[in-house]
């Protein structure tokens, strides 16, 4: 392969591996030195497998990620970026309908949350039928980080998670080990690394119109541990919720008023309170969350606890929390920010993004509010 370029690589060696079993069809993304970094080509890929595997016999769905590293970073964000977002919108137009299909699926689907899995790795498997993580997992939605929100469903989670927790994981891009997400509600069991290929090969070798493959699955599951995040809860649910009480005080009215202008005021106010409760204490834990958050996107900040907020406050499925991904996610690609958080993370890692606005204490609610706002653009 001397002389091709990375991608003409990349296709050669398949991006998408797709194997059949009797009734078992596993997809395994196929990008090991790029942490399996979603593109459009995989996505497309994927969507043709998945609905070849609804009428082809299959009965189990597995996906997993290909390499020792994990299922999937999330979305190959250098390529979203490039010429200024320009192809951002069709790509997650595109991945969000596969996210569907995975989560709406009349064949279960396994996601195996090995090793890494972030962002566009949990749409891939967060809402899948059984959600397995091992002992390598590592999950977070470190989407404010790149100047965006958590997308590909992951407000629904976010908004089901025990107390604050699920906007503390949002301001913060905090990683889960398998306790955590287990306990947070983004995974159901915990098996193993080294009987993950025994479990798919059990599964393959069942009659499965006969046997659960729930009952499978438990048979190699242990227990986690305890979750380090669920004890953090005694401090994280007071603050949090002192700080966010102008949010919580917001309508379900509100939540689908045209403008959005009341949940941007209150989604502001909110995020400046809680960098004024934490900037003024002397905890550490308090400390630390207020250094985090000066390092975050401030429009991303205030948009995530917002949409947190509007899932929750009505209930929202992942088919409505898809739809208001894509809608504000479109406009935010159309922001500096993104294309920004990108440089700065991934291209030149110098780790020091110019967000605009710079500060939290200068969010212009009318701007918020346009990202917010729940009407078709």
């Amino acid at each position: 392969m001397v002389g091709m370029k990375s991608n003409e690589v990349e296709t050669a060696e398949k991006l998408i591996l797709v194997d059949k079993k009797e009734t078992l069809t596993r997809i395994t993304l196929n990008r090991p030195k790029a942490l399996n970094a979603i593109n459009l080509q995989m996505v497309n890929q994927m969507i043709k497998a998945m609905q070849i595997a609804q009428t082809d016999g299959t009965r189990i769905i597995i996906i997993d990620g290909a390499g020792e590293r994990g299922l999937s970073g999330g979305g190959d964000i250098k390529e979203m970026a490039a010429e200024n977002a320009k192809n951002a919108p069709k790509f997650i137009s595109r991945e969000y309908e596969l996210d569907l299909m995975i989560a709406t699926s009349k064949v279960p689907v396994i996601g195996i949350m090995s090793g890494i899995t972030m962002g566009g790795g949990i749409g891939l498997s967060g809402h899948s039928h059984l959600r397995i993580v091992t002992e390598t997992s590592r999950l977070a939605m470190p989407e404010t980080k790149i100047g965006i929100m958590p997308d590909v469903g992951g407000n629904l989670l976010l908004s089901k998670s025990p107390g604050k927790l699920g906007e503390y994981l949002a301001l913060t891009a905090t990683n889960m080990d398998a306790a955590d997400a287990i306990a947070l509600g983004f995974a159901d069991l915990f098996v193993p690394e080294a009987k993950i290929e025994q479990f798919i090969e059990e599964l393959n070798a069942t009659n499965l119109e006969e046997t659960d493959f729930y009952q499978i699955a438990n048979t190699y599951a242990d227990e986690p541990g305890p979750s380090a995040l669920l004890k953090e809860q005694k401090w994280i649910d007071p603050l949090l919720e002192r700080a966010f009480k102008k949010l919580t005080e917001v309508t379900t009215e509100n939540m689908s008023e045209p403008g959005a202008r009341a949940l941007a005021e209150s989604a502001i106010s909110s995020v400046q309170t809680l960098v004024n409760l934490t900037e003024s204490s002397d905890k550490n834990e308090h400390v630390a969350l207020a250094k985090t958050l000066r390092e975050m996107s401030p429009t991303s900040l205030a948009v995530s606890i917002a949409q947190i907020a509007r899932t929750r406050a009505l209930g929202l499925g992942i088919k409505e929390v898809l739809e208001d991904d894509l809608r504000i996610l479109t406009r935010l690609f159309n922001r500096p920010d993104f294309v920004e958080g990108v440089r700065a993370l991934v291209i030149d890692k110098d780790q020091s993004p110019k967000w605009k606005p710079e500060r939290i204490e200068q969010l212009d609610a009318s701007e918020v509010a346009r990202v917010l706002d729940p009407q078709q653009v």
